[in-house]
């Protein structure tokens, strides 16, 4: 073989690896990917034990702290530069995107978060971090930012000196039993094939518990210090998901940021701001129905209602979809009428039956104004690990909770392409596989 022959045969070579290579990233512009936490492309390894029921049911015992976290968020006040809110926590999720950090980009899996406005990553030399963290001294476009800025005043536990120059640093606790310290930076943050300057986030130096995520978190809230604020126009403040099941091990779902690319046609229903909680999205549910009976629910349980923050949102991070109480209840108990029991519980889940019946179990659909949301088998039941019972995937919201807000959750979402259309005050929902 000729020396020309054998380049041609290598370049073959390593584009047939790349072409079988399911991990490998997206060569197109259809935007970032999107893989379940514990995936096999994820370098986080999955807890014990492996079976997947049991890993779902480990990640929805965090869903209850995390509701309660996200009814306590308020309102916080704005300069006219983007500040970090004194009331962000770090909350786990449950899908990562690929990023590139820096100048060269530094490969890092961040949690995607509709419900978290600002960045956060782990960084080199931190404290209780994991192995992979952030380089800020191998990066040409890394820079701090000055206690003498705006944004710096507004961060809770701020420890700049009174006087003087200083790196913006500051101290938080979250989750009830995790804390870490910090410093405000900004670099460039490389997006599929785009690259955002000056990216403001914090820089992790010090972790005390085990909520943080490994690799950071990438908030897609509402707030100044988001990814859609601080893009300015490049993605005229629209982005979407499609969520792959948790048993899709490789990149297949998708992360398309701008209104390039975004499907046509899609039955959309408004999406609501609350001045009490303004980085969440929140949508109107007007009712649900389980096969077809359209559920009894008395309306102030699932009104919108800016004064006091009540009302339905949908997020990312939350496991399975969460109901007040009330509501929990009134589907549960139409629910079982479809079926013989026994029933029974499986951590979280209370209505779990005899999987031989699934096929007669009726579908729950959610209705919102201007669409209605009918749940796949496949987003509404998880089996045990022997496959011999089958579980209503919801669960009521924990009593803690000080207003009533419900939680249409990851799970409910997998295999949909969900449109957030910020600019135009609408939310997008339509039928897409992505495992």
């Amino acid at each position: 073989m000729d020396f020309t022959a054998t380049l041609l045969f290598f370049a073959l070579l390593i584009s047939s690896t790349k072409a079988l290579d399911p991990c490998a990233a997206q060569a197109d512009n259809s935007g970032l990917s999107i893989i379940p936490i514990y995936g096999k492309c994820s370098p986080f390894n999955p807890p014990k034990p492996d079976s997947w029921v049991n890993t779902v049911i480990n990640m929805a015992a965090k869903d209850p702290a995390r509701v309660k976290y996200l009814s306590s968020l308020a309102a916080q006040k704005t300069t006219a530069v983007p500040i970090a809110s004194g009331q962000q926590v770090l909350n786990i999720g449950n899908y990562v995107v690929r990023v590139k950090l820096g100048t060269p980009g530094q490969l890092m899996f961040m949690v995607l978060d509709t419900s978290n406005d600002a960045a956060w990553v782990p960084c080199s030399g931190c404290i209780g971090c994991s192995a992979t963290t952030f380089s800020p001294n191998t990066s040409s476009s890394y820079g701090s930012l000055d206690c003498s800025l705006p944004q710096c005043s507004q961060v809770r536990g701020l420890s700049c000196p009174a006087t003087g120059a200083a790196a913006c640093s500051f101290n938080q606790s979250y989750g009830g039993d995790s804390s870490f310290s910090a410093t405000l930076v900004q670099d460039s943050l490389g997006l599929a094939n785009d690259i955002l300057p000056n990216f403001a986030f914090g820089c992790i130096n010090s972790i005390s518990g085990g909520s943080v995520p490994p690799q950071g978190l990438l908030g897609l809230g509402r707030g100044p210090m988001s990814l859609l604020s601080q893009s300015g126009s490049l993605y005229s403040s629209v982005f979407s998901y499609c969520l792959p099941s948790f048993k899709s091990y490789y990149f297949s779902g998708s992360l398309k940021l701008g209104p390039v690319g975004q499907p046509k046609n899609i039955r959309t229903t408004p999406l609501l701001k609350n001045p009490h909680r303004p980085s969440l999205y929140y949508v109107n549910l007007t009712g649900v129905s389980v096969g077809r009976v359209r559920v009894p629910i008395a309306p102030e349980y699932i009104a919108f209602n800016p004064n006091t923050g009540a009302g339905t949102i949908i997020d990312s991070g939350t496991v399975v979809t969460r109901f007040v109480q009330p509501v929990y209840e009134a589907i549960r108990n139409e629910f079982v009428k479809h079926l013989k029991g026994p029933f029974s519980t499986i951590g979280v889940f209370d209505t779990c039956f005899d999987a031989a019946a699934e096929s007669e179990a009726p579908l729950i659909t959610l209705h919102l104004e201007g669409l209605s949301m009918t749940l796949p088998m496949e987003n509404s039941f998880l089996h045990s690990s022997a496959g011999s019972r089958a579980c209503l995937a919801m669960a009521p919201v924990p009593n803690n909770v000080n207003a009533a807000l419900n939680v249409i959750a990851n799970l409910q979402q997998q295999n949909h392409r969900i449109l957030f259309d910020v600019a135009n005050s609408r939310l997008g929902i339509a039928r897409e596989v992505c495992n």
